[in-house]
This record gives C-alpha cells, sequence and structure tokens, in this order.
C-alpha cells in the first residue's frame, strides 16, 4: 500500500527492554556529566566509616601472623647456622620417638661444670667435657609433661669405673656415656639431649627480658667470684628479676653460702624453679614483642641432637603443656667413695616409684 504524497513516512519504532545487569558506569558512559553531579551529589564516607571493627579485628590478626611466622623464620636460620652439635656417638645412644610435639618425648638436659673460655680462676679446666652440673629429665610431647631432676651426687654404677657420682659420666664420655648410663639405671627410653651452652645462655635471658625468680637467699661465688675472675651471685630472700648472668649464676650454683646447711636437692630444686620461671615469661605478653630476638638467640644456647624442626616441635610442646611439679629423686643413703667422697644412694625400689610417676606423667 503506497503512502500518500501529503503524509510523512511511517516506520516502526522498536525498543529494547532494559537489561537488569546494566551496571551504573554503563550509564556513565551515556551521560558523563549527569554520572559526575550524582555522584557529587551523594555523601562522601569518612575514614570512621571505612574503618569498621571487623576490618581491625582482620588487620591485627594478619600482623600477629606475619610476626610469628617472621619469628619462625628466624629461629629455624638461627638453628642452621648459629646451634652446636653434640658428637657424633651420640645417636648410636639414643631411642627413637615421634615428633616432639605430637609423641612422648624424654629429653636428658645437661649442664657441664666446664669453665668458660675467658674464665680467670686459677686451675680451672676449658677444655674436656666436664661434669654435669645440671642432670634433668624432661618428658613432653602428646599431652605429657614431667620434670625429673637427678642429684649429681648420685654414686652409680659406671662400666668400666666402678662406682661412681653419676655427674662423673659426662667427664669420662660425654653425653653419650651420660646417656647410656642414666637409661641403664633409671630403665627407660632416652629419646634427645638437650645440653645447656653456657656461653650463650646469658644472651637468650636478656632477649626474654630477664626472667623473675622466687626463692631464699643466695650467695654463691662461681668461678671463684669476682675476686678470682669469676661472678659473684647476691640474692636476698624474696622475688628478683634476673638478668642473663644472674640466672646463668643461678642454675650453676653448687655451694649457697647463705644458706650452708642446703644440699643438692635444694639445688636441684633451685634449677627446676628457673625452668619454670623461664616459660612464664615465655608466655608473657612482653615476650611476644620479643619474639624475634628470642627465636634468634634460642639456638645457639642449645647444643643437642635435635633437629631445628625438632627443636621448635619441643619449645611448642613446652609452652602448650602444663607446668608439672618440681621432682627429684630422693636419696635414701649415703655412701664414701674409695676416693673420700661422700655420695647419696638411692635404693630401687624408691627409684621405681619415681620413675613410675615421671612416665606416667
Amino acid at each position: 500500500m503506497s503512502t500518500p504524497p501529503d503524509q510523512p513516512p511511517q516506520y516502526t519504532r522498536y525498543r529494547a527492554g532494559r537489561r537488569p545487569w546494566r551496571r551504573r558506569e554503563d550509564e556513565s558512559l551515556i551521560d558523563p556529566l549527569s554520572a559526575a553531579r550524582a555522584r557529587a551529589a551523594e555523601p562522601r564516607r569518612g575514614w570512621r566509616e571505612r574503618v569498621t571493627p571487623k576490618r581491625v579485628i582482620l588487620g591485627l590478626l594478619g600482623l600477629i601472623a606475619c610476626w610469628l611466622v617472621f619469628s619462625l623464620m628466624l629461629f629455624l636460620i638461627s638453628s642452621h647456622f648459629e646451634r652446636t652439635s653434640l658428637p657424633g656417638n651420640v645417636a648410636s645412644v639414643l631411642d627413637p620417638a615421634g615428633y616432639p610435639l605430637t609423641s612422648a618425648n624424654n629429653i636428658l638436659v645437661l649442664g657441664s661444670d666446664r669453665r668458660q673460655k675467658n674464665s680467670k680462676e686459677p686451675g680451672a679446666e676449658t677444655t674436656g667435657f666436664g661434669r654435669s652440673d645440671t642432670i634433668m629429665l624432661i618428658r613432653t610431647g602428646g599431652t605429657h609433661a614431667a620434670r625429673l631432676s637427678i642429684p649429681r651426687d648420685t654414686v652409680i654404677e659406671i662400666p668400666g669405673h666402678g662406682l661412681q657420682k653419676v655427674n662423673a659420666a659426662h667427664e669420662l664420655g660425654g653425653p653419650a656415656e651420660s646417656v647410656a648410663v642414666i637409661k641403664n639405671w633409671l630403665g627407660i627410653p632416652i629419646n634427645h639431649v638437650v645440653e645447656v651452652n653456657f656461653e650463650n645462655f646469658p644472651a637468650l635471658i636478656d632477649a626474654m627480658g630477664g626472667v623473675t625468680y622466687t626463692g631464699g637467699c643466695i650467695v654463691s661465688y662461681l668461678d671463684g667470684g669476682f675476686s678470682r675472675g669469676g661472678y659473684t651471685l647476691r640474692l636476698p630472700a624474696g622475688s628478683h628479676h634476673l638478668d642473663g648472668k644472674q640466672a646463668l649464676a643461678l642454675a650453676r650454683t653448687r655451694e649457697n653460702h647463705c644458706a650452708p646447711g642446703e644440699t643438692d636437692i635444694q639445688r636441684e630444686e633451685h634449677q627446676q624453679t628457673l625452668f619454670t620461671d623461664m616459660k612464664s615469661q615465655l608466655l608473657s605478653p612482653s615476650s611476644f614483642l620479643r619474639l624475634p630476638l628470642i627465636a634468634w638467640n634460642a639456638p645457639p644456647a642449645i647444643i643437642s641432637d635435635m633437629s631445628g624442626a625438632e627443636l621448635l616441635g619441643m619449645f611448642a610442646a613446652l609452652a602448650v603443656s602444663g607446668t608439672p611439679p618440681t621432682r627429684v629423686l630422693e636419696p635414701t643413703g649415703q655412701i664414701t667413695l674409695p676416693s673420700g667422697e661422700e655420695g647419696l644412694t638411692i635404693s630401687e625400689s624408691a627409684r621405681r616409684v619415681d620413675v613410675a610417676r615421671f612416665m606416667a606423667g
């Protein structure tokens, strides 16, 4: 059908439906001026509106995670480059065990009375293994938590040397001899050894910010005291915040001139109290801020058969486990050695009771 010449041609209009997914930015392309005016008219959100509690919590958790990962990396690096290893023959006398965090492990902690290289004490021995001033067993991992100290003057049979004080095993054959003798005497497996490196131990305590020790009065002259090139420790009864040198002196104190009647039993109790104080300090909020410094200084203070990852598992197990009571193998008698020295004896029945309690911890 044709259109009359006096009328305009007719067109059919088609309108596209509005797409529900069209974004506001697409509309701004059609009319950018109108979109800009609309944005200008909208109220601006201040920083108070942008900083929500959820975002603050997530940010703090992220910072904590980064701090922990950074400390972990420092610990592993320090373990690889700064840690001293035990003699190779130690591995042959140790018993296998699972990862220290998830499986029960018996760890023998030793501290030698060998003098430091810079000691000026006349006649001081700065070479060799030295006798073990500290002998402590720790059971940790897999929810276990127990400690048992062995008095250093306890007399036992050392193969090839007869009756000797237990601390002589370290001097005669090093940590391997100590492990072999002690695990045979107690009848328990020993999975790892940790020796305290006294030269680096003070740096670890200082990295922790010191430790708070509570106990009776102590006066001791380590390595002859200040007058002979050693160290003098004086602590009145009560609580004291100790730095690294003071903590080391406390751990090594053999004769307490403030309480001459103290025996080796009290000395072992002092050491376990110090160990508990160190754990409390490590779990304090202030130590979290010092965590990278602690992580770097911990491996050099330890001489062990464990790798960096195993040491990390041990520290984690000690941190999450409870604080066990202070336990010391109680002597049941005394004996005089051929050398004239007085030693302590522990009956087999008493030893079995203490060992069974330790293994159940």
